[in-house]
């Protein structure tokens, strides 16, 4: 049964850039905010930050979990746990009012 529970969506994650002028990516759970300079979306393999500068969606699959982004791309991060990095944070600044 734990070989059940471990099992993942099935989408594999991957990303393709082609001149820094668009980006193709796989394996995308869920886009949790964007706006024109940042995309935040869960991914099979973790969080990812894109930043840039006029980015908007080109094309966008929810059920393969494809996602394609144009714009002029700056930066991609990978995000261990979104809601871990704040409580780290607030642990961190309530330690020094103490």
């Amino acid at each position: 049964m734990d070989k059940v529970q471990n099992m993942d969506s099935g989408f594999n994650h991957g990303v393709s850039i082609s001149e820094r002028k668009s980006i193709v990516l796989t394996g995308v759970k869920k886009i949790e905010s964007f706006d024109n300079e940042e995309f935040l979306m869960e991914t099979t393999l973790g969080y990812l930050v894109i930043k840039g500068s006029d980015l908007e969606i080109i094309k966008l699959d929810t059920y393969q979990g494809n996602v394609s982004i144009k714009g002029k791309i700056d930066s991609l991060v990978y995000l261990d746990d979104v809601s871990g990095k704040k409580n780290k944070e607030d642990s961190l600044i309530s330690k020094l009012f103490k």
